[in-house]
């Protein structure tokens, strides 16, 4: 092995192997620095997304939901299942096998593109080089002509809540309880802390969300927030907002959780904690002092519109650089920056990056919410649709939530779209597509929809926009 490459990858999660993968498609020599270990100590490619993130975590998601339709829902449609039994350790271990197919996928990609996997902690350094320090403390520098930075994120960790072993864990943690805790407390009811939650409440838990912010999913649309909520209650997740965690012990195998809300403060007791805040730019230790690296207050490493730092030659992408901290929009980026360095013209449309929530029913959505419009004193029109009026929604029982569309009030252009219902993660990749090609409200109305699906709520909340809906009776605003 050389120790010059056109281009090195530091980190291979889904921003950074995509990157190499592009990179050695386009005929660089490419090189990807990846320290994670798997479970089992070996070492693994995927990054948090693919190892503790994303992957396990939707994993069980799917597993807990049909678990939990086997206790109940199904009996809806004329099935019935007598005492259904939980083997927790068969579903940590498909969850696990997931994981590893995956992983391994992964590493058979970088085989067959012939990118080169220097395991150990990535480090820059001055003059495009960076060193490698392994398992063994060992360190060995390499140089390229480009250096992507792709080290992604990590937890955030409060001081009222530092973390034990298995009592009070973090997103990882949450993923490997080896028994259905009695009570779980969540700190934290954005994207993490709902999808975990829902997880060990569909297997048996009584699980509370404990959520500093007195409004509910602050980053979407409120009126989609409000209506996941009044979903999340019903199915019994008890999320208590405006309240604030100042105090944890752990005793006789317990934690003991102190909290502050407008009643003020409150205690109690909780087998297990999760601590789920939010994450930051895995930025610690990544670069020598002498290079200069630009970073933020936040950690974040500064870029421009196509990734570049302040330094020639060295970009980065992913969680270590604004917007939001998601996978596909990593890889998007790591798309892009390959290009650019290989002489092509590329970029990232980074107004029409959707977001999914991945409870039952799932959240999506992508563009402006309402409250952004306002704030921005575009003037609007408004389209909703809600599923209980889908007839294909009706037929599988999945009526929960709704459509909305925003489009502007001049030109009828798509502004964003926001969803609330069975499979939305999948519906609003349509919403993506439309705003991409710059369509209108008009346009969707236009488009022919097969029937029945779910997806026609897009084409009802579209002719909504316009008072022309069909299939429920338009109230006004």
């Amino acid at each position: 092995m050389t120790d010059k490459f056109d281009v090195i990858v530091i980190g291979a999660g889904p921003a950074g192997y995509v990157a190499a993968i592009r990179c050695a498609q386009l005929g660089l020599k490419t090189a990807c620095i990846e320290k994670w270990l798997s479970k089992e100590g070996k070492p693994a490619l995927g990054g948090t997304c693919l190892n503790v993130g994303c992957i396990p975590s939707k994993a069980l998601l799917e597993s807990s939901h049909y678990y939990e339709m086997s206790g109940s829902a199904l009996s809806e449609h004329g099935v019935q299942v007598e005492n259904p039994k939980l083997d927790l350790k068969k579903m940590l271990a498909r969850k696990d096998k997931v994981v590893k197919d995956l992983t391994g996928g992964i590493e058979q990609l970088f085989k067959a593109n012939k990118i080169s996997w220097l395991q150990g902690h990535g480090k820059l350094l001055p003059n495009k080089q960076v060193s490698v320090t392994g398992q063994n403390g060992k360190s060995e520098t390499y140089s390229a002509e480009n250096i992507i930075i792709a080290t992604g994120s990590v937890p955030i960790e409060i001081p009222a809540t530092p973390f034990t072993d298995d009592l009070i864990v973090d997103s990882s943690g949450a993923l490997e309880f080896s028994e259905v805790p009695e009570r779980l407390a969540v700190i934290g009811g954005g994207v993490i802390g709902l999808e975990l939650g829902s997880v060990w409440r569909r297997l048996g838990s009584k699980v509370v969300v404990l959520e500093a912010m007195e409004s509910f999913l602050v980053v979407a649309d409120q009126q989609i927030a409000r209506e996941s909520l009044r979903i999340f209650n019903k199915q019994g997740l008890d999320i208590h907002l405006g309240t604030r965690v100042t105090g944890s012990s752990v005793k006789k195998g317990k934690i003991e959780i102190e909290y502050k809300d407008k009643d003020g403060l409150h205690k109690d007791s909780f087998d297990k904690l999760i601590v789920a805040v939010g994450r930051r730019a895995n930025t610690d230790n990544i670069s020598d002092d002498e290079t200069g690296l630009l970073l933020d207050e936040r950690g974040l490493i500064h870029v421009d519109e196509q990734c570049r730092t302040n330094l020639p030659g060295v970009y980065a992408i992913g969680d270590v650089v604004r917007g939001p901290m998601l996978a596909h929009k990593g890889s998007e980026e790591g798309m892009m920056v390959a290009e650019l360095i290989a002489g092509e013209n590329s970029n990232v449309n980074y107004e029409t990056i959707p977001s999914v929530i991945y409870t039952h029913p799932e959240i999506s959505w992508v563009g402006k919410t309402e409250e952004e419009l306002k704030a921005s004193a575009v003037e609007y029109n408004v389209g909703t649709f809600p599923f209980a009026a889908c007839g294909r929604a009706r037929a599988t029982g999945e009526t929960a939530g709704m459509v909305k569309i925003l489009a502007d009030k001049q030109t009828d252009r798509v502004l964003g779209v926001h969803i609330v219902g069975a499979h939305s993660s999948e519906i609003i990749a349509q919403a993506v597509i439309a705003m991409e090609f710059g369509a209108s409200a008009e346009d969707l109305a236009l488009t022919v929809f097969a029937h029945p699906t779910l997806s026609e709520s897009v084409h009802e909340a579209a002719l909504s926009v316009h008072g022309r809906v069909l299939h429920t009776v338009q109230k006004k605003r």
